[in-house]
């Protein structure tokens, strides 16, 4: 397995995670009765996206990073997501397409050159924007997603954050 293709299913995998926090805090904010669109707008600082951006930024960053390394067109999302069962709604789809990617669809992605609107003139080769771009602007996206929720008291741990293993029997 390439290792353009694990990073497609690591993305599929932590957009589904953020999936999990989101479901989490719908019941954290039932179970507190506050509104749970209230989290919507939280944020870490005054200066950094609130929750719902960085969910969409998340989501956002694996889609397009799938779709510029495969050449595919990535599925839209309008940005208007106003409630956590919009945003889970957006994950499902996010998670949808990047499941549907085939190692065959990546076949040359090492060396596709991937442009961006910021860098005119200039191109990466896909192996040098996953690694240096895609692979660390959804982290970011996502931790960030995971902190903000974990800071207003959703019982999120390191386990929420990995997921589940793909274990086998000794």
């Amino acid at each position: 397995m390439s290792n353009t293709y694990s990073s497609v299913r690591q993305f599929s995998k932590m957009v589904k995670q953020i999936d999990v926090w989101l479901e989490k805090a719908a019941a954290h904010a039932k179970a507190r009765s506050f509104d749970p669109v209230v989290l919507l707008q939280a944020r870490l600082a005054p200066d950094q996206y609130p929750l719902v951006r960085q969910v969409q930024a998340a989501c956002d960053a694996a889609k397009f990073g799938v779709a510029r390394l495969t050449g595919k067109e990535a599925p839209k999302h309008p940005d208007t997501e106003t409630t956590l069962d919009e945003l889970r709604a957006r994950t499902q789809s996010c998670a949808a397409y990047l499941d549907s990617v085939k190692a065959a669809d990546l076949a040359g992605a090492e060396k596709r050159h991937v442009t961006l609107p910021w860098l005119e003139g200039k191109y990466l080769e896909g192996a040098d924007y996953l690694e240096e771009l895609a692979l660390p602007n959804f982290h970011f996206h996502a931790s960030h997603t995971y902190a903000i929720l974990r800071h207003n008291g959703v019982d999120l741990g390191k386990r929420d954050y990995i997921g589940s293993l793909t274990t086998h029997d000794a």
